[in-house]
């Protein structure tokens, strides 16, 4: 009986320490009115049931999106990359076929369904009250190895990529980071506060907007491009002068 008893007393507290944790930055339908919900299941009907099902149950062509949360419809549909333009190993961001308020109704309806985080508030996603120093470290420790030091993005296995972080808005890029998309892992509050997360997101701003005091940024992807620019043209240069030499020896 002790052991039970001590079970039941470590999965309270392990449940309720989730849940304080979670609490902060999950939504519910109680945040937008029943027609918000009612006119996002419309839409969702018409647009994503055919490959997420009817009741967002998920089938073999798509996950089910019970518990994403609102932040997970507004990154992927505000971003254009659902619905899917066409099958491939990564969804490619397009013009948003969908307005800002459909955008908000199908979060409703999505966030009806179970709660899950949700779309962030205006305060964590000011780029100009974070640490542009403080974000630099995070971003480097968790997220330079697959988007670049300076978030220019770069190449993945199998055909996928990490994007340029460069354009990206202040709320997409603060949803990215509570929602992992693609093959981004998810940075929930207990991983990264929102505060933090604005830090990285005024990194990302700094680092955008600088300009480059060395010249070309050659796409700001290091050392590598710097190379092979190097090697092209000034081995291209080397051999064009010394032909112009010979040219004039003879």
């Amino acid at each position: 009986m002790a052991l039970v008893v001590l079970l039941l007393v470590g999965l309270l507290m392990t449940g309720g320490a989730y849940a304080v944790f979670t609490t902060n930055s999950t939504a519910s339908a109680e945040e937008y009115t029943a027609q918000d919900v009612e006119e996002g299941e419309k839409l969702f009907v018409t647009n994503c049931a055919t490959c997420h099902g009817m009741n967002a149950e998920g089938t073999e062509n798509g996950p089910g999106l019970v518990g994403v949360g609102a932040a997970a419809v507004d990154f992927q549909v505000g971003t254009g990359r659902m619905p899917l333009q066409m099958s491939g190993p990564q969804a490619q961001v397009k013009t948003p076929q969908f307005s800002e308020e459909q955008i908000s109704q199908m979060s409703a309806y999505v966030a009806s369904l179970g709660p899950g985080p949700a779309v962030p508030e205006d305060e964590y996603l000011d780029a100009s009250q974070g640490d542009p120093a403080a974000g630099g470290g995070l971003f480097r420790t968790n997220c330079a190895m697959c988007h670049n030091v300076v978030g220019s993005g770069g190449a993945l296995t199998r055909g996928k990529y990490a994007p340029n972080l460069s354009e990206v808005s202040e709320k997409h890029l603060y949803e990215a980071m509570q929602t992992g998309p693609q093959n981004m892992p998810i940075f929930n509050d207990a991983n990264l506060t929102p505060e933090q997360k604005r830090d990285v997101i005024a990194y990302v701003r700094e680092v955008s907007e600088q300009p480059s005091a060395g010249g070309a940024k050659l796409g700001s992807l290091g050392p590598v491009a710097e190379g092979l620019f190097i090697w092209f043209f000034g081995l291209a240069a080397v051999i064009g002068i010394t032909v112009w030499l010979s040219a004039r020896s003879k």
